[in-house]
């Protein structure tokens, strides 16, 4: 897949996305970073990660204060890191096909309002995460 989601967090409906707790991704990405290790922390505090998953499953993933990016994330596992991770942080994930936000039911309502009526509300598992993003439903498949 040859796209790449962007993870963001809102407060109270707020229109601007707020910082991510670095220090949080950090925890959640590291177990499962395969890249150089003195290259996930880089200047500034921003974070970059070559994440795979026990499948094999793999994403790029980078992060600084205006908010998460991930890469060419493939079909598998690698979506239940990523669903981790929104929970986590209490997040959003964009799907850059639509535009539309996916979330769980408690972070709809920090959303800002136009943005409320659009959102795909999931229950944040990988496969579920997966699906809503991509379609794919046939993971047990592979």
């Amino acid at each position: 897949m040859s796209y790449s989601p962007s993870i963001y967090k809102f407060i109270d409906g707020g229109d601007m996305p707020v910082a991510p707790d670095l220090e949080l991704v950090l925890a959640v990405l590291e177990p499962h970073d395969v890249g150089d290790p003195q290259l996930a922390v880089g200047e500034g505090g921003s974070l970059r990660f070559w994440v795979r998953a026990s499948d094999g499953s793999e994403a790029e993933i980078s992060a600084d204060e205006t908010g998460i990016l991930v890469e060419r994330p493939q079909p598998g596992e690698v979506f239940a890191i990523l669903a981790e991770l929104v929970v986590k942080l209490r997040a959003v994930i964009i799907d850059p096909s639509s535009g539309r936000a996916v979330c769980r039911a408690e972070e709809r309502t920090q959303l800002p309002a136009d943005m409320q009526e659009e959102v795909i509300v999931i229950d944040m598992t990988g496969e579920a995460l997966e699906a809503a993003l991509t379609g794919r439903t046939d993971r047990a498949s592979q």
